[in-house]
């Protein structure tokens, strides 16, 4: 659904402070959409029409495998750029991966034609793209060290160290976990159970409580 009129959101997005007058008449145009939780953006083998500059909200980019497995990529949150998009955009690929969004969402979808225009006329847009995109190649490839060399109960003691709240708890399923470190919910659910006898969480249905944060560290630093 689109919002009412509104030009100035580019005012709003401070990557973009001092957009050049070509490449501000090229979306001032644009309109914000606002996007439902659970909305497939993209998902693999179509094609990039757009490049979205996400105003607030969630995107989750992640994988799946004929077997069922997944694990999730990354997320573009405001001032982030999606290395997927970017990549079909510039490359005229297809896509490989899924986008979902994970929160309602708020974002502008720059059509690909003007995307290359502005890849051509602006600095200010271009250092934007190539920063954020250089930053989330980097976490990717974290991601990718830490799924190849990193056992799977010091992955999911990060993950749940990374996750928990004020109060120590972690509002996660099994396989929402599975899949945010790229394995099977079979094996977080063991591996959840081993860590309930040790005393370090208590676990419940949606979510996981920590009891020794000290012991879970100790866990994290293993590889």
């Amino acid at each position: 659904m689109n919002d009412r009129p509104h030009a100035s959101w580019i005012d709003d997005v401070a990557a973009l402070n001092g957009l050049e007058p070509e490449a501000r008449a090229l979306v001032a145009d644009l309109q914000p959409m606002t996007l439902e939780a659970g909305r497939v953006l993209f998902s693999p083998g179509a094609a990039c029409s757009g490049f979205a500059m996400v105003l607030s909200g969630v995107v989750r980019v992640g994988v799946n495998s004929d077997t069922g497995r997944a694990l999730v990529l990354y997320r573009v949150s405001a001032d982030e750029v999606c290395v997927q998009t970017t990549l079909c955009l510039m490359a005229g690929l297809e896509y490989s991966a899924e986008g979902v969004t994970e929160t309602p969402v708020r974002l502008v979808m720059i059509p690909a034609a003007r995307f290359d225009r502005l890849m051509a006329v602006s600095r200010i847009f271009r250092t934007f793209v190539f920063q954020r995109f250089g930053a989330r190649m980097q976490d990717i490839s974290r991601l990718l060290e830490m799924v190849a060399f990193v056992r799977v109960d010091s992955r999911i003691a990060q993950a749940l160290l990374a996750r928990a709240d004020a109060d120590g708890k972690v509002a996660a399923t099994h396989q929402s976990l599975a899949e945010e470190i790229g394995t099977a919910r079979e094996v977080v659910s063991r591996q959840l159970d081993a860590f309930a006898k040790s005393g370090l969480v208590r676990t419940a249905r949606g979510e996981i409580a920590l009891l020794d944060r000290a012991g879970l560290e100790a866990r994290a630093s293993v590889t």
